[in-house]
């Protein structure tokens, strides 16, 4: 079996994929450590702190997605040219359109994911409604806290009664407004 050897236009596309490839691999590697952010086209997040947000994971013009586009283009390619026996041109346009369609899949794939997650962040309006009780004991006219379930997690909160009198710890609570961060509460006796 004789070995052909390569044409110039399919090192070319042997270039980009390895090219491609290592940094792919490497950016890859890079996450899994905990390291190296490559959100934006100069390498940078764009954050002031350093923490990419949590949508930067992908973009076309990011390091990987131009990895991404030079990985996909160059095996493709490599194959049209290599095994099909196409000409350099149709290689090349089926190599362009090729990597194009995998950025742009694997984009989709980014948007869906950060759909997937969320913020944590409870809100004090989210509170109003609850029941719970008192966590430290809410003095006449002033601020205690209660403890509260809040869309399945457990929670204090600053809290001030409606009335205006105390309520000590362990006293059954319902929220019923706040005030800025505070909540308002009652006791679930009154309610």
């Amino acid at each position: 079996m004789t070995d052909i050897p390569f044409t110039a236009m399919e090192i070319f596309f042997l270039i980009c994929a390895i090219i491609g490839g290592a940094l792919v691999a490497i950016k890859f590697t890079l996450g899994v450590l905990g390291g190296g952010d490559t959100g934006g086209i100069d390498g940078g997040s764009g954050d002031i702190d350093g923490h990419a947000d949590s949508d930067a994971g992908f973009h076309a013009l990011s390091l990987l997605g131009i990895s991404s586009f030079f990985m996909m283009f160059g095996l493709s390619g490599l194959a049209l040219a290599r095994q099909n026996q196409a000409g350099n041109i149709v290689s090349t346009l089926g190599a362009l359109v090729i990597g194009a369609v995998s950025v742009w899949c694997i984009g989709k794939l980014f948007q869906k994911a950060v759909k997937l997650q969320s913020s944590g962040t409870l809100k004090t309006g989210d509170a109003v409604g609850c029941s719970g009780s008192v966590y430290l004991t809410i003095p006449a006219g002033g601020t205690g806290v209660v403890s509260l379930n809040v869309r399945n997690h457990l929670r204090e909160f600053d809290a001030v009664t409606k009335d205006g009198r105390e309520l000590p710890t362990g006293a059954s609570v319902w929220v019923v407004g706040r005030q800025g961060n505070i909540l308002v509460v009652e006791s679930n006796q009154e309610v």
